[in-house]
């Protein structure tokens, strides 16, 4: 059976042919013989039980680094009438994104959004893991400077982000020796956003842990190591990918998470580890398919278009 699939994410030209795991999804789509087209989020519209967008482009992807898509005149597109809609823009998780979801919301199950769009806005990647506090490092969520300095004197060492960042941007390490801590706090502090503030772990200096997961089940994982002098180790700042294993309590974790990321639909999800603690649960635009298949020889593309077809069939 052939579908067609909606790809609701950033313009194609943004994207990196060599490692993009949407560009990788996409080509696995075609191969099973399903009909492309994109849109970007903010341009859905709805009316009367109707959702669409104007802005839709019959698109074809190609596994070459210096030709990697073609794309027709933009068209209007019901979304309605697809059979898979995939959410795969990149953060910021702001109110264009959240509409987005409310919007998608209305079509499925019976268009097919992966991931559940109603679970994507209410569990977020840093907020998600709460359920499973006995597995994350000492963690502060809080927009109060001094709630962070009390935070800071008691673990000693650090590290602050945004609650809603991604792709390992505006992350600082704070401890005894920073001497602009005021300043960084200043700085975050003035978005409107609650910062996540965790204790150091030494372990990231040996990289962290990327496990993919479809459907509940571990699909591969990847060490990530950080550049020199980095305490970041995401792919997308210069981290290197490498081949590792699951310690026990990571696979014990990971046996925990399956059935919560089954039940709320999410059917691709990268878990983030650092040593045995768990960090992040990103579930909006999650990458690392194409680093897997390069490390192991393996499909995990396939294996994501086989859960969406097997939960579309349930």
């Amino acid at each position: 059976m052939t579908w067609r699939v909606a790809l609701q994410m950033d313009p194609p030209e943004r994207l990196n042919p060599a490692g993009d795991s949407t560009i990788l999804l996409a080509l696995e789509a075609q191969r099973r013989g399903h009909a492309l087209w994109w849109y970007p989020a903010g341009s859905l519209c709805w009316r009367e039980g109707v959702l669409w967008t104007q802005h839709a482009r019959r698109i074809r992807f190609f596994d070459d680094t210096s030709r990697w898509f073609e794309q027709d005149a933009p068209e209007t597109l019901g979304l309605n009438e697809m059979d898979v809609v995939l959410m795969r823009q990149d953060p910021p998780f702001d109110m264009g994104y959240l509409t987005a979801t409310y919007l998608l919301e209305r079509i499925h199950p019976r268009t097919w959004v992966a991931n559940d769009p109603f679970h994507v806005r209410n569990a977020p990647e840093k907020l998600l893991p709460l359920l499973f506090a006995d597995a994350m490092p000492p963690t502060l969520i809080s927009h109060d400077a001094a709630a962070i300095r009390t935070f800071l004197a008691e673990q000693g060492d650090i590290v602050v982000k945004p609650l809603y960042g991604y792709g390992g941007h505006a992350v600082f390490r704070l401890n005894g020796q920073s001497g602009n801590v005021e300043a960084i706090l200043e700085t975050l502090l003035a978005q409107p956003e609650p910062l996540v503030a965790q204790r150091f772990l030494p372990e990231v200096t040996e990289g962290d842990r990327r496990v993919v997961m479809i459907d509940g089940q571990v699909a591969g994982l990847l060490g990530r190591l950080p550049a020199a002098g980095e305490i970041r180790a995401n792919l997308r700042v210069g981290g290197t990918a490498a081949q590792a294993a699951l310690t026990p309590r990571q696979q014990d974790i990971c046996a925990r998470l399956g059935p919560a990321l089954q039940a709320r639909g999410i059917l691709l999800a990268g878990v983030d580890f650092i040593g045995d603690w768990l960090t992040e649960i990103n579930i909006t635009s999650p990458t690392g398919l194409r680093a897997l298949k390069q490390l192991y020889g393996t499909a995990p593309e396939a294996d994501f278009w086989d859960a969406v077809a097997r939960r579309r069939a349930a």
